[in-house]
């Protein structure tokens, strides 16, 4: 049975948890002028306020010796995962920086493709900091491979 006021609910849910559309767009021209990114095959999948996900699908390129996506990979779309969720929070005349930030590898990477998630922690006037996490993705699920953190400061947007 359809209910109307439930499916207008789960509608409005998702679009809360979407960033602003001038957000969003700021958020795609930056990302496309990261070389590495575009190098390791990587790809924004989410962008909301204080959040985003960063998807690298695992194929030869991008891994080590055993097979499995690379640590240097793995914290590469990790660290741009927690940047760009910052960056959603600060104003259009701003850029981020990571100051520092720690990874821990919990598990091998392994899976169809690996997504990183950067949630904003505590966002001040200069200072971001973020909770990073990766997970190995397949058919059967979602597996937790790396958490970390990391500091961001704000600086102000250069003209190239």
């Amino acid at each position: 049975m359809r209910c109307p006021l439930k499916e207008q609910y789960v509608k409005d849910q998702a679009q809360q948890e979407q960033a602003s559309p001038e957000v969003r767009e700021r958020i795609r021209d930056s990302f496309g002028r990261q070389g590495l990114m575009s190098h390791l095959g990587a790809r924004i999948a989410h962008i909301a306020p204080g959040r985003v996900h960063i998807v690298l699908p695992a194929r030869p390129e991008v891994t080590q010796q055993h097979g499995y996506v690379h640590a240097g990979a793995t914290s590469a779309i990790a660290d741009s995962a927690g940047g760009y969720a910052a960056l959603t929070l600060f104003p259009e005349d701003a850029e981020v920086l990571t100051v520092e930030y720690k990874i821990n590898l919990l598990a091998p990477a392994a899976g169809d493709h690996i997504e990183a998630v950067g949630t904003v922690l505590k966002s001040g006037r200069t200072l971001a900091v973020c909770q990073l996490e990766v997970f190995g993705v397949q058919d059967s699920g979602r597996k937790l491979v790396a958490n970390g953190q990391q500091t961001l400061i704000r600086v102000q947007r250069s003209e190239r």
